[in-house]
């Protein structure tokens, strides 16, 4: 073997050098090493078991969140709604308030005119008495009493509105 550039002596040694290293680092290193390892290995099962708690409480925070912002949106509604039914009643309300001021004014607007009617209907009266003794004093060429003939006029007129109010 040694044309095989193996020398027996040599590789022996070789031999109890490797054995002797492996010996003194299994003594010494291994162990550490393992120890390393294992609290390693610890760690990241820790850290796991961290984040698989971290994941569950944000699953479970945004479930509350979820939870909150239906009930935030349920209030949203609710709130929107009674806006809906206070402004729907403060509508009616003005309106049925509106209606009775313009019944009110409509209705002082007939007595103003039925006062202006009769106002003018006596005005009338009164000129078309004083016209109607004018015309029968021309007529008649003489002075007749105005007083006499206006309580005349008066009285035709009045039971002519008797007349036309039975009808």
């Amino acid at each position: 073997m040694t044309e095989l550039g193996f020398h027996w002596p040599s590789l022996l040694a070789y031999l109890v050098n490797f054995l002797l290293l492996l010996g003194i680092l299994y003594a010494f290193g291994y162990k550490r090493i393992l120890g390393m390892l294992d609290q390693r290995s610890e760690r990241i099962r820790d850290s796991l078991a961290e984040a698989e708690k971290a994941r569950e409480g944000a699953t479970q925070a945004g479930k509350e969140i979820e939870e909150r912002f239906a009930d935030a949106n349920l209030e949203g509604q609710r709130v929107l709604s009674e806006a809906r039914d206070a402004a729907a009643a403060y509508r009616e309300q003005q309106q049925a308030q509106t209606r009775g001021e313009a019944d009110l004014m409509i209705s002082r607007a007939r007595i103003e005119i039925r006062t202006e009617r009769d106002a003018a209907l006596e005005q009338l009266r009164n000129e078309f008495a004083g016209l109607a003794v004018t015309a029968a004093e021309r007529i008649i060429h003489r002075s007749l009493d105005a007083n006499v003939h206006r309580d005349l006029i008066d009285e035709v007129l009045t039971e002519s509105d008797a007349l036309r109010e039975q009808r």
